[in-house]
């Protein structure tokens, strides 16, 4: 079985795909494009199903491609090879996931112009698996820049059931995004640089992959600046506060198929660089950084839960949600043990999830109600029954209830930190963001029940339930809510 299963074929089959839609040759029929495209994001997700069912921890997934028979440049060590481990191959495998309930949910989200929406979707579902499988410093990076084209385009280019002034916004979110992401990235440009021309001082090996690098005797001083550039850069797509501000506007103003990926994946891409490049590559000097990250992470928990409670429009607070979260993560990976890892992992597959769940409920809500602003909306729950259970049963799962997945990675983060042996910070900061639970209760329930109860509008009275596509987006993310909830083994057991 395992000669079928080819990580290049994984990573460059959207790229493939995506070519194939903006090409003149393929057909304009936008029914034909929407259902071919739903076709291979099914046919991809079952494939990295096979390659989980195939999966053995204790032997990588290992792929390298050459050109001609040589490396991709082979006089500096840079070669094009991939490698799939735990981390990864669950990564992977919620990529796949999220960009098909995207593609399920972009039926009544995405009217127009569907060939290019379609396409650019597939190059950066490709860009993204580029990065969680690749072993090579400077192919990570390709792939990382590779992103910011599609994701460019998905931000800010669709007017569906815009106005102009919001046309208009959309537009500045995804030039805000680019700047943001492309800084970061000269940046962490800097730290690859260093980290590769430093090696091959102390080792003598001239080589860009992670396996060459990892416990690279680097003087402790170059090591430590080499770590700060790359967290910065990391640090913008994470995103760690003050680096932060671009991610509400980004998800205020993009389609809601597009604010799934982004919260669901894209802010996984920093968290991941994060843990293989300083955690795993450089552990000496994350353990010297760890502590401080602690704080930040801390603020990211705290003050961006306090910002999400003065939100009046739903996509705002769950941005904002999004932010706290990602401090969760980053919380964990800093109390550096095994059980602050394994949470901070698991949380970047329960808060993918939810916010799966609670942006298509926000999409939704705006397509009937062509209003996001909690003040304004009322009595939804009396005409979207079907809407408004799924709705009490993400959020309820958001806020950390037991039964469900969030709960388990936000307890076992908090455990990993309280025993962490680097520093009294992380015991502090862990004590410190406790009151997570009870902030983000507060906003979140203060969206359901101004949104959902109350006096019912008259203009509200013709509006539809969910439908069936929204129905099984939803279904599914609850299913994977309830079944991580209760059998966190699934997850906990891979890492």
């Amino acid at each position: 079985m395992e000669t079928f299963l080819s990580i290049p074929f994984l990573i460059f089959l959207p790229l493939v795909i995506s070519l194939l839609l903006i090409s003149p040759l393929f057909t304009k029929n936008e029914i034909i494009v929407r259902r071919f495209s739903k076709g291979v994001f099914t046919f991809h997700f079952l494939y990295t199903l096979l390659m989980l069912a195939c999966f053995d921890k204790t032997n990588p997934y290992v792929s390298e491609i050459h050109f001609f028979g040589l490396d991709w440049v082979q006089s500096l060590g840079i070669k094009f090879i991939f490698q799939i481990d735990s981390v990864s191959m669950i990564l992977t495998v919620l990529t796949s996931f999220v960009f098909l309930l995207a593609s399920i949910a972009s039926k009544f989200n995405i009217r127009e112009n569907q060939k290019f929406y379609y396409s650019m979707l597939f190059l950066l579902m490709s860009a993204t698996l580029g990065i969680f499988t690749s072993a090579d410093m400077f192919v990570f990076f390709l792939f990382w820049e590779l992103e910011l084209i599609p994701a460019y385009f998905l931000i800010g280019g669709w007017q569906t059931f815009r106005s102009e002034e919001e046309s208009s916004k959309a537009k500045a979110s995804a030039v805000k995004f680019v700047l943001f992401t492309f800084l970061g990235s000269m940046v962490m440009l800097l730290g690859i640089l260093l980290l590769h021309y430093y090696n091959y001082v102390s080792n003598g090996i001239l080589s860009a992959s992670f396996s060459d690098i990892i416990d690279s005797p680097i003087p402790a001083a170059i090591q430590n600046l080499i770590a700060i550039c790359l967290i910065i850069g990391f640090g913008v797509k994470l995103p760690i506060i003050p680096l932060h501000s671009w991610l509400p506007d980004a998800h205020t103003n993009a389609p809601t198929p597009v604010s799934m990926v982004l919260a669901g994946i894209l802010l996984k891409t920093g968290a991941y660089g994060i843990y293989r490049f300083n955690y795993e590559t450089m552990p000496e000097s994350f353990r010297v950084l760890a502590p401080y990250l602690a704080v930040l992470a801390l603020i990211n928990i705290i003050y961006t839960a306090l910002v999400a409670y003065a939100q009046v429009d739903i996509k705002r607070i769950i941005a904002y949600s999004s932010i706290s979260n990602m401090g969760l993560i980053l919380l964990g990976m800093c109390a550096y043990n095994q059980i602050g890892f394994s949470a901070s992992v698991f949380h970047m597959v329960a808060h993918a999830l939810v916010t799966c769940g609670l942006f298509m409920i926000a999409g939704i809500v705006y397509l009937r109600c062509k209003d996001r602003n909690i003040n304004t909306l009322s009595g939804i729950a009396a005409y979207m029954p079907r809407l408004f259970g799924f709705s009490v049963i993400i959020v309820l799962a958001s806020i950390g209830v037991p039964l469900f997945a969030p709960f388990i990675s936000e307890i076992l983060t908090i455990i990993g930190a309280l025993n962490s042996e680097l520093s009294e910070l992380s015991k502090m900061a862990a004590l410190f963001s406790l009151p997570l639970l009870i902030i983000s209760s507060c906003y979140m329930l203060k969206f359901l029940h101004k949104g959902f109860f109350g006096e019912g509008k008259e203009e509200y009275a013709k509006i539809n339930d969910i439908t069936v596509h929204e129905f099984v987006v939803l279904g599914a993310v609850l299913a994977g809510l309830i079944i991580f909830g209760l059998y966190p083994e699934a997850i906990l057991g891979m890492i």
